[in-house]
């Protein structure tokens, strides 16, 4: 590993620690979820640091995994999120069919 690869990766790691401040202090669960975003997103790239280094090209899958996993967890967050929000108002809606 080179010395440009070794200081990208520590930059890399402290981000990872900033982002758990974001994780534990939120305030809001959206910006939870993008710190986790922030997360996936540093350890793939450090997994493919260590593919470019290391000549394992098993690491580019686990990358892809990594990937494909934080796309599928934002979509289903924006989806539990989406429909959370539209629950009262089809709540409020039925409450008001009621008192008519």
């Amino acid at each position: 590993m080179s010395d440009i690869h070794g200081i990208i990766v520590v930059i890399l790691l402290l981000n990872i620690v900033i982002g758990l401040v974001r994780i534990l202090r939120g305030p809001e669960s959206a910006d939870r979820m993008l710190a986790a975003e922030m997360f996936a997103t540093s350890a793939v790239a450090i997994i493919l640091i260590l593919a470019v280094t290391m000549p394992s090209p098993a690491l580019l899958d686990v990358a892809l995994v990594f990937a494909l996993l934080s796309a599928l967890a934002v979509v289903t967050f924006v989806s539990r999120a989406w429909s959370a929000l539209a629950a009262p108002a089809n709540d409020d809606s039925d409450g008001e069919e009621d008192d008519r």
